[in-house]
């Protein structure tokens, strides 16, 4: 690693099954990339990459298959991993991805032990996330214990949601209770609507659709930069199908595997976290990559359905905005599936997009044609930087305020 900062901000983006990390310099304010990385494939076939700035890979290891490696594991691997890189270095902050913040957090936060137990308590509303975002908060606590840590929430770019959008119809003491929509990726949309006014200026103030396409996928209407409506729920299993969760089900069907299928909440829970979305369609894979590369007839299903439910919400969206500028397609399936956004764009041509296919297959940034009512771009997102910014701004902002103090 090239980097002479000795100030850093650490990131810690843990998923379902990955932990990424990323490590950023601090001078006067401003970040510097230093290294980034990734361990995924826990609790099947966990392996380690770390690269520096120019995607270099600077660190690898390879568990053996089936090993029972966790979050809080994967994250000593990692402390160590640095440690060894860079000893001298001074830890200003470390940032959290957290999936939810409930009702009470619309912002980023410096978390105690309180608001640790408060988050903890919102675990039942995103079983596959929130733990395992929690895990590596505890074991800083445990080994950092001086350095500051910030939680940062995927639900709190969709706050300024009106409450219509929100609402379920459902006894409103239920509303009240916060059973309502949350909306998540919010991390990733607040990185795009940021992109923006650098990618397409003309677009920053117009009505915007962001396709958050991964193993996790949901759509996001924006309108001058601020998010209307998005496709997720409750919890993270609303809207798109997903790489193993299935996205939109009438309710009716639970009540059915209940009384039909003698099913109780766990085993619920597993089938439509865990069995479900385009692993359950196909039988084959939740990786959209294996999937397209398949000539088996329900692979073909399980994309031509992401495909289908992802132009119908679209459609939904645009009706929410009222109308639509532009298609911003981000994530993992967004970024690098090119025949998934060419299928999506054919399908939304009668809101005036049309597919530009030499850029589509070089990646945008712009991939539809000029001069239609409607454009397509693809925009890398970065949950990462948008992280480190929050925890930056929220320590300065902290500093302050204790300066500030008579």
């Amino acid at each position: 690693m090239t980097s002479g900062h000795k100030d850093m901000v650490a990131v810690a983006n843990a998923g379902s099954s990955s932990l990424k990390f990323s490590l950023y310099g601090l001078e006067d304010g401003n970040l510097t990339l230093a290294l980034r990385g990734l361990v995924e494939g826990l609790g099947t076939s966990p392996a380690f990459t770390a690269k520096d700035p120019a995607g270099q890979v600077i660190g690898q290891h390879r568990w053996e298959e089936g090993a029972t490696l966790g979050h809080e594991a994967a994250l000593r691997h990692v402390m160590a991993f640095v440690r060894e890189l860079v000893p001298d270095i001074t830890l200003q902050g470390i940032g959290h991805r957290v999936v939810h913040g409930g009702l009470e957090h619309a912002a980023p936060v410096i978390v105690t032990p309180d608001i640790l137990a408060q988050l903890d308590a919102l675990s039942p509303l995103a079983p596959l996330h929130q733990p395992n975002n929690l895990a590596p908060i505890r074991l800083a606590f445990e080994v950092l214990p001086g350095v500051p840590q910030v939680a940062c929430f995927d639900t709190a770019f969709h706050r300024s949601n009106a409450e219509v959008a929100q609402v379920y119809a459902l006894p409103f003491e239920l509303h009240e209770a916060g059973v309502r929509r949350y909306g998540f990726h919010g991390l990733s949309y607040e990185y795009i609507a940021g992109r923006l006014p650098e990618v397409a200026p003309e677009l920053a103030q117009g009505k915007v659709i962001v396709l958050h396409l991964g193993n996790g996928a949901s759509a996001c209407a924006m309108q001058n930069g601020r998010s209307v409506a998005s496709t997720m729920g409750f919890t993270a299993l609303e809207g798109l199908p997903m790489g193993t969760r299935c996205g939109e089900l009438d309710p009716g069907v639970l009540i059915w595997l209940m009384d039909q299928r003698g099913m109780d909440a766990r085993a619920l829970e597993t089938l439509l976290y865990k069995q479900s979305g385009l692993l359950g369609v196909s039988g084959i894979s939740s990786d959209m990559r294996v999937l397209l590369a398949s000539d088996e007839p329900r692979a073909r299903l399980a994309v031509d359905l992401f495909v289908h439910r992802t132009v119908r919400e679209i459609g939904s969206l645009a009706a929410e905005l009222g109308g639509l500028d532009a298609l911003v397609f981000t994530a993992g399936i967004g970024e690098n599936a090119d025949e998934i956004r060419r299928r999506v764009i054919e399908g939304c041509a009668w809101l005036g997009v049309s597919i530009d296919e030499p850029a589509n297959r070089a990646r945008g940034p712009r991939v539809s044609h000029p001069g239609g009512a409607c454009s397509a771009w693809v925009i890398p997102t970065d949950e990462e930087l948008m992280i480190a910014r929050h925890t930056v701004a929220l320590l300065a902002q902290s500093q302050d305020d204790v300066g500030a103090r008579p």
